[in-house]
C-alpha cells in the first residue's frame, strides 16, 4: 500500500508542473466570457457570420471557382505588390490572438510583418515574416520544427501560438519590399473577451549584420524600456569561414547592467540547449554534418547549402523560465571559433537575431530595419 501511495505522490508531483505547463489543455474543460472570431481573405473583418461571402467578381481564386460561385473558396489569399503594406487584419475591441497561420509566397527577408496594439502610432512587432516564423534562411529553406510557441509544417505551415493581449484593438500588416508580387495565404484566430488593466503586450524586434566587424559584439536587442519579461530568441548564423563557429557568450544586461551583464551562458550553442559544436563532422571530402533537434523549449538546425557559407537557425523559447526585467533589457551574442594552440578566434559571421517579449506599454522606439540590401539574403 505505501508503494501504491509513493507512486501516486510521485506522478503527481511531475503531472502537477506538466499541467502549469499546458494551460490550453488544464483549462480546456472550463468555460470563460469570450467569443471566437478569426480573419483570413475570406474575412477580412472577422466579423460574425461573414466568412466566405467574396463573389467570382472581387475573388483571387474566382478562375477555379468559376463553376461553383459564392462559398466555395473564392478568395483564399491576397496578393501584394512591390512597395504595397497590406493590411492583413484590424479589430477595434478588446480580446487575445490566440493562433497565427500564414503561408508567405515571395522573399521572406522582404516581406514585413509587423504589429500595433491599442492605435499605437509605431509597431510592437517588426519582423520579417520568416524569421517571426524561425524559418530565416527563405523560401524552400524552410525546417520542420514542432515547438511550443512556433510550428513550421510541411512545405511553409508558418504557425504562431504566442499569445497577444489587446485592450482596444490591433492592426496587423505585411509589406512587400522586394521588387515581386507576393502572395499570402494566412488566418488569425482571435478571441474578444476582457483584459485586465496591467497585463503587458507583445513584442518583437530583428536585427542583421553581415559580416560582423572584427571583434565586435552582435546586438540581440537593445534599448528596451520599461517593465516585463523576456520569452524568446531565434538566431540565424551564416558562418562565413571554416571550423566550429558558435563558441561565443549570450549576455543579458538586466535593469541597469553596464559592462557587466547579470546573466552570463556558456556559449551559444549552450544557449540554445545544445552541446559539443551540435556533433559537428566532417567528412574526408570536407562537408560539415551535424545533429538538428526539435524541442518544445529549443531547437537547432543545419540549412543546407552550395555556397562556401554554412547556414544555420536556432531557436530557445523562455516559456518556463522567463527574463525579468523591471526597466531595461539589452542581449549581446558573442561570435567566436577556434584557432591554434586552443585560442578563441573571433569570427565575422553573418547574424541575424529575433527578440520577443512581453512588456507594459509605452514601448522605446525600435532601431530603423536595415537597408533592403543589408535584408538580402545571397548566394
Amino acid at each position: 500500500m505505501k508503494k501504491v501511495l509513493l507512486s501516486l505522490l510521485i506522478l503527481t508531483v511531475i503531472a502537477l508542473p506538466l499541467a502549469a505547463q499546458m494551460p490550453g489543455l488544464a483549462q480546456l474543460y472550463q468555460l470563460k466570457d469570450a467569443e471566437s472570431r478569426s480573419i483570413s481573405p475570406e474575412n477580412f473583418t472577422g466579423e460574425k457570420g461573414k466568412g466566405g461571402m467574396a463573389t467570382l467578381e472581387e475573388g483571387t481564386a474566382h478562375r477555379a471557382a468559376r463553376e461553383l460561385g459564392q462559398g466555395w473558396k473564392v478568395n483564399p489569399y491576397v496578393h501584394i505588390e512591390p512597395g504595397e503594406t497590406f493590411v492583413l487584419g484590424e479589430v477595434q475591441d478588446s480580446g487575445v490572438i490566440n493562433h497565427i497561420w500564414m503561408t508567405p509566397v515571395g522573399d521572406y527577408r522582404l516581406m514585413i510583418f509587423r504589429f500595433y496594439w491599442d492605435g499605437e502610432e509605431e509597431p510592437s512587432v517588426e519582423v520579417p515574416v520568416g524569421d517571426f516564423f524561425a524559418a530565416g534562411w527563405g523560401i524552400g529553406k524552410e525546417p520542420q520544427l514542432s515547438s511550443l510557441a512556433i510550428c513550421v509544417n510541411p512545405k511553409s505551415g508558418f504557425n504562431s501560438y504566442w499569445q497577444m493581449p489587446f485592450r482596444k484593438g490591433f492592426k496587423i500588416t505585411m509589406e512587400n519590399l522586394g521588387e515581386k508580387k507576393a502572395t499570402v495565404y494566412y488566418q488569425i484566430d482571435y478571441t474578444l473577451e476582457k483584459v485586465k488593466k496591467n497585463t503587458p503586450y507583445f513584442h518583437a524586434q530583428f536585427r542583421r549584420v553581415n559580416p560582423l566587424p572584427e571583434k565586435e559584439v552582435f546586438t540581440i536587442v537593445d534599448g528596451i524600456k520599461g517593465r516585463g519579461q523576456y520569452v524568446g530568441t531565434y538566431v540565424t548564423h551564416g558562418a562565413n569561414s571554416g571550423g566550429w563557429w558558435g563558441e561565443g557568450e549570450i549576455k543579458f544586461f538586466i535593469d541597469g547592467d553596464t559592462e557587466f551583464p547579470t546573466i552570463c551562458g556558456t556559449g551559444e550553442e549552450d544557449y540554445f540547449c545544445g552541446s559539443y559544436s551540435y556533433n559537428e563532422h566532417r567528412d574526408e571530402e570536407g562537408n560539415y554534418s551535424y545533429s538538428s533537434f526539435c524541442t518544445p523549449y529549443a531547437g537547432f538546425y543545419h540549412v543546407p547549402h552550395e555556397g562556401e557559407q554554412r547556414r544555420f537557425g536556432q531557436y530557445r523559447w523562455h516559456i518556463t523560465d522567463p527574463v525579468h526585467f523591471k526597466k531595461d533589457l539589452r542581449i549581446t551574442l558573442q561570435s567566436l571559433g577556434w584557432q591554434s594552440e586552443g585560442r578563441y578566434l573571433p569570427l565575422q559571421d553573418d547574424l541575424g537575431a529575433v527578440s520577443y517579449w512581453y512588456q507594459l506599454e509605452p514601448h522605446a522606439s525600435f532601431p530603423a530595419l536595415p537597408s533592403v540590401e543589408e535584408l538580402k539574403i545571397t548566394d
